[in-house]
């Protein structure tokens, strides 16, 4: 479900209006009022999610949901009593299309249009602020913070103390944690990149998430960080985030990571704790990292699981070992080739 303190539900809607939305007949005899969205995993009576697919079907009979859109794979067996089935031809763009009549600012910071500074924001008197800061309304922030020119620090958000905010650095939709230190340029909870593609296009997905940075996280210069779409974005305590780094939406970063410059996580995307990317280093959504591994810079992370502990590189990726000694027998049958070429001569 949406923090009520960064978005504004303007449900709830009668179920006929939410069919009429999505574009699919309301169910024979079903009737109701649908007062939110949520995930299956986390939806109650009066909430509306939706299964696309096999991959989602097995937390389907356990989920709490009163109302649920179904995609075409989806055996209506698994539907569990007290849910309203919506069969549709597309269960994620139909929901994609309700949300944007539930949270139709979804997409936006509020900011507020009286002061730079909101009269219900909650600042310490130990705060520190720069000239061009822009605090919006039902703001906090914790004791001995600093923040610097510029920086717009959006409503609702909270931070923690003793943090040092760099210029020009925009907060929105987020939690931070005490002592983290965000660089200049940074850009935390934004909405992440996500589509639902059909024939008429592409649907935007409501990114209804936050951001959760916990304590003693250093951000780098002009890296991002996207708020999760249904659940949250977290970034681990310790954790030490390089310059131009993208974190994208829903993705769990273990306890004291490193992430070194122009790393790039997909959606989805869980690392352990302790977990060391070098620079360039990609990853493709839904992967998860254990604890300890160690990814050489600019390898290349296919979806999959990684174990804990293990030295990797190359692209695809591969325990380092073998990809220095593929590399090396490569390298050995190329000189091969070549000497082969003279004798032919």
């Amino acid at each position: 479900m949406a923090d009520p303190r960064f978005y504004d539900n303007r449900g709830p809607f009668t179920l006929a209006e939410v069919c009429a939305r999505a574009g699919i007949e309301l169910p024979a005899g079903a009737h109701g009022h649908v007062h939110d969205l949520a995930a299956l995993d986390s939806a109650g009576a009066l909430h509306l999610a939706f299964c696309t697919g096999k991959s989602e079907a097995h937390a389907l009979p356990q989920s709490r949901a009163g109302f649920c859109f179904i995609g075409p794979a989806v055996p209506l067996a698994n539907v569990p009593q007290g849910m309203i089935a919506l069969p549709c031809a597309t269960a994620a763009v139909a929901f994609a299309a309700v949300a944007q009549m539930f949270y139709p600012e979804s997409s936006l910071a509020v900011w507020s249009q009286r002061s730079h500074i909101d009269p219900s924001a909650r600042i310490s008197d130990s705060v520190s602020l720069a000239p061009g800061v822009v605090i919006g309304p039902g703001v906090e922030i914790g004791e001995r913070t600093r923040i610097g020119p510029n920086t717009v620090i959006a409503r609702g958000v909270a931070i923690g103390r003793d943090c040092e905010i760099g210029s020009n650095v925009t907060i929105t939709h987020a939690y931070i944690g005490d002592q983290v230190s965000i660089l200049p340029g940074a850009q935390i909870g934004q909405p992440g990149f996500g589509f639902n593609s059909s024939a008429s296009g592409h649907t935007k997905v409501a990114q209804l998430g936050r951001v959760i940075v916990q304590d003693r996280v250093e951000i780098g210069a002009c890296s991002t960080i996207d708020r999760g779409a249904l659940g949250d974005t977290v970034i681990g305590e310790g954790t030490k985030i390089d310059n131009l780094v993208q974190i994208g939406h829903n993705d769990h970063l273990g306890r004291h990571c490193i992430l070194a410059g122009q790393v790039g996580l997909s959606g989805s995307v869980e690392l352990g704790d302790f977990v060391i990317m070098g620079g360039q280093v990609g990853a493709a959504d839904h992967v998860k990292i254990g604890s300890g591994a160690r990814f050489a810079g600019r390898a290349g992370l296919a979806p999959g699981v990684y174990a804990g502990g293990v030295d990797y590189g190359g692209y695809p990726v591969r325990a380092v070992r073998d990809w220095m000694r593929e590399t090396a027998a490569l390298s050995m049958l190329a000189k091969r080739r070549k000497y082969k070429d003279k004798d032919d001569e």
